[in-house]
């Protein structure tokens, strides 16, 4: 079963409360997303344990309920 955009986006949120996320279904399938995601939390640190804070925050959903998603993470 899909994840819904809204649902991701409120997984993000209760993990980084200071998120700005902008998701992008890219085939309307609700299976295939784009994320942009703003957030102090990601000050001084590497891109690579930026998407890991994200992909945590989806508690083990990526690769199951949420097939893909693109992260694009950004310092606020």
């Amino acid at each position: 079963m899909p994840l819904p955009l809204e649902e991701i986006k409120k997984l993000i949120k209760e993990s980084i409360p200071d998120a700005t996320i902008e998701i992008k279904d890219l085939m309307g399938d609700k299976n295939h997303y784009a994320a942009t995601i703003r957030s102090s939390k990601f000050n001084n640190l590497s891109k690579i344990d930026q998407h890991k804070l994200v992909y945590k925050s989806l508690k083990g959903k990526m690769g199951n309920e949420l097939h893909a998603l693109s992260i694009t993470t950004e310092e606020k």
